[in-house]
């Protein structure tokens, strides 16, 4: 007698309702894959991306504002800082490495970032074609931007002016690619990097006639947008940023503490989430545990027949069991399938390709799921299968069927 055949045959008598059933668990456990996927990808890009910056410094607004925009480039800056004032606290003793960052331009939606060497540094580049920029209006460009915006080495583009919109084209002056990054798996697979004279270039006002500014005066007015610190010791922790907050017109903000409030925020959504999930799984279990005790009132005359053929009480105990888990496995293998599906289809369709999620991934978290699947087979099951102790197979047989 094979148990499994005969599970099987039995749930298929009634097809919606296993089908039901199946569904059921399966909308649970999407739930909670999506969310373990989403939440487990969002925290390590931005784990990547800043794991070697203790500080950003920029223009006085929201911190957050600033983090997202100069580590994570999906905001608009907080505003600019005088070139002069940066310079200076880029030179303080408190400070082991300091990168400058000049924002505002953009090709196909791929941020343009004027920077120095100490970027190449901080991230740890690798280039898999070409040279790294060296002179103005020369450009390394990551690898999602080469792929998507079909770009190699020797190529020209135009940058547009700010983040997002192509409309406002600098058409006087031309980029030159000069090199294509190795994949990095965080944010400079998406920008396109150059140096800061780039960036000044570009914003030039047209002059007809022939008038020199003196070059001091046209250092005094340059700007940029943030610059990415690390400190010189642990002791700079506590003084660095409140000197800067309280001493300067800039402000300082630290992405681990900003970070962890975004996801503080996001956190509340998430559990909410994963309770009404639980809900639904423990909805689930109850739905599979009614349908499986009214089938056994319907078999009792098959499960004595059964008996007298042969079956033991531990085989028919066995074979309930094994309906339920069939229910609930199927569900959660369905439903780990239809989140992977879902988180595939928004990264398809994210307008920011920097926190861009996949559902070519997978997380320890979602074996968990397997194994609550089988719980709750387990936990639905238990009852209708110990009524299979109780089938008096005489009484059951004397009855009319």
């Amino acid at each position: 007698m094979n148990i499994l055949k005969l599970s099987t045959k039995n749930l298929l008598r009634n097809k919606l309702t296993t089908f039901l059933n199946i569904i059921l668990v399966a909308f649970g456990i999407a739930i909670l894959s999506i969310l373990f996927l989403a939440s487990t990808q969002i925290g390590n890009k931005l784990e990547q991306n800043a794991k070697d910056i203790d500080l950003v410094v920029g223009a006085k607004g929201s911190p957050l504002q600033l983090i997202l925009s100069s580590i994570y480039h999906i905001d608009f800056p907080t505003g600019n800082i005088p070139l002069k004032d940066a310079t200076e606290l880029m030179q303080n003793p408190m400070v082991k490495k300091a990168v400058p960052l000049a924002l505002g331009d953009n090709y196909q939606g791929y941020r343009i970032v004027g920077t120095d060497s100490g970027f190449v540094g901080l991230y740890g580049l690798k280039l898999s074609a070409g040279k790294f920029w060296s002179k103005d209006l020369e450009a390394t460009i990551g690898s999602t931007v080469a792929a998507e915006a079909k770009l190699k080495v020797g190529d020209k583009f135009f940058g547009a002016h700010g983040l997002s919109d192509a409309s406002d084209e600098h058409k006087h002056h031309a980029y030159t690619v000069t090199g294509i990054l190795q994949i990095q798996g965080n944010v400079t697979d998406n920008l396109i990097l150059t140096n800061i004279g780039s960036v000044y270039k570009m914003h030039e006002p047209d002059h007809d006639d022939h008038d020199v500014h003196p070059e001091e005066a046209e250092i005094d007015n340059k700007e940029i947008t943030s610059i990415l610190i690390q400190y010189r010791s642990p002791m700079s922790v506590v003084i660095f940023p409140r000197m800067v907050n309280q001493s300067t017109n800039m402000q300082a903000a630290s992405p681990a503490m900003e970070s962890a409030r975004l996801f503080s925020l996001i956190g509340v959504g998430i559990e909410t989430l994963k309770w009404f999930a639980v809900l639904i799984m423990a909805i689930s279990a109850m739905s599979v545990f009614i349908s499986l005790y009214n089938s056994m009132k319907e078999k009792k005359y098959d499960l004595a027949i059964m008996r007298c053929l042969g079956a033991s009480k531990s085989k028919l105990f066995f074979l309930v069991m094994i309906e339920g888990l069939l229910i609930t496995v199927s569900g959660a293998i369905l439903g780990l399938f239809i989140g992977h599906l879902a988180i595939q289809i928004i990264g398809m369709y994210q307008e920011s390709a920097q926190a861009r999620l996949t559902g070519l991934y997978f997380v320890n978290d979602e074996f968990y799921l397997i194994i609550a699947g089988l719980f709750i087979g387990i936990i639905a099951s238990i009852i209708p299968a110990l009524q299979t102790y109780r089938v008096d197979i005489a009484r059951t047989l004397s009855k009319d069927k």
